[in-house]
């Protein structure tokens, strides 16, 4: 088969001519040629040299001209070539074996044959010659053209062998499941249940890189099943592995919150492309194993789930090597926050209540309001219908709220050099006693959120705790 068709761009031009020069043969191999098959947006171009990859991205950089950008990377045969919007990856044809405790491969050179031999699925094997000769002539020894069509993520050789040697091979198998909403053949699945202990050898930065490709793809869902019924899920992220599983006594159950977890997960991914709201999606009910109890009256409560949730979100991210500023604070937030909006709803929503909420939300109210819709998923329509129409309501409040009272990442009206300089106070614990009571009576929408109001009901309040300012004003 040739598909000289997608090769028009003058970049594949260059790289012909480059090869032909060297009198190297040159593929295009991996997942831009998957991608062009699957009409999919790809840029980055891997290009495999039988012979030095080096040389020929040292010949391309020169022929593009100015403005390209040479990295050469001695240890690994590989280099990179930059210029604008593109890019180009170089690598000499390799064979790779293992040993078993290592996942760094012992390499040396050899054919094509040999380097499409060492990729991961079928569908990552396909090749595009370069050469003038053979220009877009498909080279697929493992059928991955047939593979793509069925929609099939397989292994080129054993996948026992493919998985054990790189465990990160598992990972993203379940990623391109996940991705291209592909299914893994049965062996090839098979063999990621009997090799799932080999990923404790992978890092957690690299598994953790697949982990959010799957968090990204459009149904993570997909992705996060795959996980739990290869084992993986249990090695990598065992908090959400507890979630699983329904407990009953007698007619009383309780929901999977592992399934009830992949269903707001999607909700929230079918809305929002924000990989860290996603996350709050993902951990939301996270504190529901460590909260969960019986009672008589009521059944299975997870009382206090959200509050030891959000305690379990630091160590969660700093085992997983995610990052511990403000994406992890934000998913804290949601995982704390989450029930509020809900309880609003339920009940009547009152204007203080509805403050409070702004008020602890902040920005992030918006993302908060967009995960609590997608976190009832009862069967029932009426409930979810009393529901929504109720959260519309919460959402006028929020509006009419922020518009009047300014409540959205609060500063208050009267801060604490202003109390120092009226009473002639040094700082102490009054100062913060006093600004509490001010803002907790604007948030009851005692006073409104104004200076003038504020500073009369601080001189009343402190005239209380025996404070009198200095000049009258």
């Amino acid at each position: 088969m040739n598909l000289k068709q997608h090769l028009q761009d003058k970049v594949f031009a260059l790289l012909s001519e480059t090869a032909d020069e060297l009198g190297l043969e040159a593929y295009i191999i991996g997942g831009y040629v998957r991608d062009i098959l699957l009409q999919r947006p790809s840029k980055d171009i891997d290009v495999v040299v039988v012979g030095s990859g080096i040389e020929m991205a040292k010949a391309f950089s020169h022929k593009l001209g100015k403005g390209a950008f040479l990295s050469v990377f001695k240890t690994y045969g590989t280099a990179q070539v930059k210029k604008k919007n593109i890019e180009v990856e170089f690598v000499g044809a390799r064979s790779e074996s293992y040993n078993r405790d290592s996942r760094n491969p012992i390499v040396s050179e050899g054919t094509l044959q040999d380097d499409q031999n060492r990729r991961d699925f079928t569908v990552n094997a396909l090749a595009l010659c370069l050469n003038k000769d053979r220009f877009g002539e498909l080279v697929d020894p493992f059928g991955g053209l047939a593979d793509m069509e069925a929609k099939i993520l397989r292994t080129p050789l054993d996948p026992d062998i493919t998985f054990s040697d790189d465990p990160l091979r598992m990972m993203r198998a379940v990623r391109f499941a996940s991705q291209l909403q592909f299914t893994i053949y049965p062996e090839t699945f098979d063999a990621i249940c009997r090799n799932c202990d080999r990923i404790e050898i992978i890092t957690k930065e690299r598994i953790i890189d697949e982990f959010n490709k799957i968090m990204r793809s459009a149904k993570p869902s997909i992705g996060l099943m795959l996980l739990e019924q290869s084992g993986l899920l249990a090695k990598i992220f065992p908090e959400l592995d507890r979630l699983k599983g329904v407990e009953k006594r007698g007619e009383r159950a309780h929901k999977d919150v592992f399934l009830h977890t992949l269903k707001v997960l999607d909700s929230v991914a079918e809305k929002s492309d924000d990989l860290w709201l996603r996350w709050g999606a993902l951990l939301h009910d996270i504190g529901k194993p460590a909260s969960k109890q019986w009672d008589d009256e009521h059944g299975w409560t997870f009382r206090n789930h959200n509050y030891l949730g959000q305690r379990m979100v630091p160590g969660i991210f700093k085992r997983l090597k995610l990052p511990l500023g403000e994406p992890m604070k934000f998913v804290q937030k949601m995982v704390d926050l989450h029930m509020r909006p809900i309880v609003l709803s339920e009940d009547e929503v009152t204007d203080s209540a509805v403050r409070r909420l702004l008020f602890d939300a902040g920005d992030d109210i918006d993302s908060l309001m967009l995960l609590c819709e997608c976190d009832i998923t009862s069967a029932n329509r009426e409930k979810v219908k009393r529901f929504s129409d109720n959260f519309n309501l919460v959402r006028i409040k929020l509006k009419e709220l922020e518009e009047r009272d300014r409540i959205r990442n609060f500063q208050p009206p009267v801060d604490g050099i202003e109390i120092m300089q009226i009473f002639g106070i040094e700082p102490s614990n009054i100062i913060g006693e006093l600004k509490s009571i001010i803002k907790d009576a604007i948030l009851d929408g005692e006073i409104p959120n104004e200076h003038d109001s504020a500073k009369e009901l601080l001189i009343k309040i402190a005239a209380e705790r025996g404070l009198k300012p200095m000049h009258n004003s």
